[in-house]
């Protein structure tokens, strides 16, 4: 019955402003995101940019070609900064997903966190180590290739 967590820092070489601007417009989310995923946002009353209390509807087929609504609500924003997301529908038991941006020499670091529990108890932890876990490091690896192939490799 474990939560686990990731964490994925990465720096990038543009203003904190540009940075902000790409990752607070939720329909870019699906840019960074591997093909093999099948995501893409469905809600359409979502809004251009991020704000507390915003939902934002996505459907996914991570897993076997199995295709699953996903709900998120952005709790937290604070523009330049941080804003997290946290799943009220979908494949988790949890998901909790902080968005961190700091101004440094050169550029933004950027820092995600994610606590999240896969459903089903020791079902669910023996998912998490065969399937789950390895997946979420893949879409996070990806998005980090990604993410430098759309602002450029770190300099700095």
């Amino acid at each position: 019955m474990g939560v686990y967590s990731i964490k994925a820092i990465q720096l990038l070489p543009v203003p904190i402003t540009e940075a902000w601007d790409f990752f607070s417009t939720p329909n870019n989310l699906q840019a960074i995101t591997p093909a093999d995923v099948h995501f893409r946002v469905t809600s359409t009353n979502h809004g251009d940019r991020i704000y507390p209390g915003q939902i934002i509807e996505y459907k996914i087929k991570p897993l076997w070609g199995i295709e699953w609504y996903w709900m998120t609500e952005i709790t937290h924003v604070e523009p330049g900064k941080y804003f997290a997301d946290e799943q009220r529908y979908g494949p988790y038991s949890l998901w909790h997903h902080q968005h961190h941006f700091k101004e440094v020499t050169g550029g933004v670091e950027m820092t995600d966190i994610v606590h999240y529990k896969v459903p089903g108890w020791i079902v669910g932890d023996l998912m998490n180590s065969l399937i789950v876990g390895k997946k979420l490091k893949k879409i996070f690896d990806f998005r980090r290739e990604k993410v430098e192939a759309l602002f450029g490799p770190w300099k700095g």
